[in-house]
C-alpha cells in the first residue's frame, strides 16, 4: 500500500501579522492522523494571488491531499477561490445549487442576499462541493485540493464531508511517556542510540518548564508496527527509570 500524504496551506494576512492565531493545521492533521493520512508540511501565505497559486501548484504535486483554509469570506480580500481557479487554470462562477440553498437560508434569517454575500456561493468550474453545516457557504474540492473556510469552527465541520472521499492509509500509533524532572541533556545520547536502532519508529522529545517543580521531558513515539511500538516503549521506560524517574504514560 502506498502511504497517502497530506499538506496544510494556511492563508491570509491576519496569521502572518500574528493578529489571529492558527489552530487549523492543528485540527487538520488531529483528524487525518486516525485514518492513516499524516500532514508532512504546512505553509502559510499572504492573500496575494500569486502566492496562493504557487504553493497550490507546488504542493498539490507532491502530495496525495491538500487542504486549504481561509480566504473564503464574502469581503474584498477573500480572493481564495479566484486563486484556486487560477491554479487549475479554469473559469468561477456562481454555482446554480449553492446560490439556491443560500438565498433560501437568508431569507428564512430575513437577511438580504447581498452580492457580497453572493460572492460566497462563486465556485471554480469542474469544483465539488464540500458541505458546511455551521454557517451554509462552502468549501470545495479541484481534484486532490479541499478548500475550506478559515474560521476553526466551520474548518473541522467541513472535514466530516471530505472524511468519506479520502482513501487512508496505515494507521500510526503513539505512545507518550512523561518524566518529571527530566532533562534532555541527560537522556539525549541515549535517546539517539534508541532511535538509531528502530528506525521504523519516529522518536521525538519534548521539554515542558511550567515552573520549578513541574518541569520535566515528554518522549513520543510513532509507528504503524504496533509490536514494534511496544518494544519501543520498553526501551524509553527502562531510559527514564535508569535517570530515577518513573515514567507516566499520557492517554493516546
Amino acid at each position: 500500500m502506498t502511504q497517502p500524504t497530506a499538506a496544510v496551506l494556511l492563508i491570509g494576512d491576519e496569521l502572518l501579522s500574528g493578529r489571529t492565531r492558527d489552530i487549523n493545521l492543528q485540527q487538520i492533521a488531529q483528524y487525518l492522523e486516525p485514518i492513516g493520512i499524516p500532514v508532512l508540511e504546512c505553509r502559510t501565505v499572504p492573500d496575494v494571488q500569486e502566492e496562493i497559486v504557487a504553493a497550490v501548484n507546488a504542493l498539490r504535486a507532491k502530495y496525495t491531499y491538500v487542504f486549504t483554509t481561509g480566504g473564503i469570506g464574502p469581503t474584498h480580500d477573500d480572493i481564495t477561490a479566484d486563486a484556486i481557479a487560477a491554479a487549475f487554470n479554469t473559469g468561477i462562477s456562481e454555482h446554480p445549487e449553492v446560490m439556491a440553498e443560500m438565498a433560501e437560508r437568508y431569507r428564512a434569517m430575513n437577511t438580504e442576499f447581498t452580492p457580497a454575500r453572493r460572492r460566497m456561493a462563486r465556485i471554480p468550474h469542474g469544483g465539488r462541493i464540500v458541505k458546511n453545516p455551521v454557517s451554509g457557504a462552502p468549501g470545495f474540492q479541484m481534484e486532490n485540493v479541499f478548500t475550506l473556510a478559515g474560521v476553526p469552527q466551520i474548518a473541522r465541520a467541513m472535514l466530516e464531508d471530505i472524511g468519506p472521499r479520502l482513501e487512508g492509509g496505515e494507521r500510526v500509533h503513539k505512545v507518550q511517556l512523561r518524566g518529571a524532572g527530566l532533562r534532555e541533556g541527560d537522556l539525549a545520547e541515549r535517546l539517539g542510540d534508541i532511535a538509531r536502532t528502530y528506525p521504523g519508529v519516529s522518536i521525538g522529545s519534548y521539554p515542558w518548564y511550567l515552573g520549578m517543580g513541574d518541569n520535566g521531558v515528554a518522549l513520543v513515539a510513532r509507528a504503524s508496527d504496533t509490536a514494534l511500538l511496544t518494544t519501543v516503549q520498553g526501551e524509553l521506560e527502562a531510559l527514564m527509570r535508569s535517570l530515577g524517574v518513573e515514567p507516566v504514560l499520557d492517554p493516546a
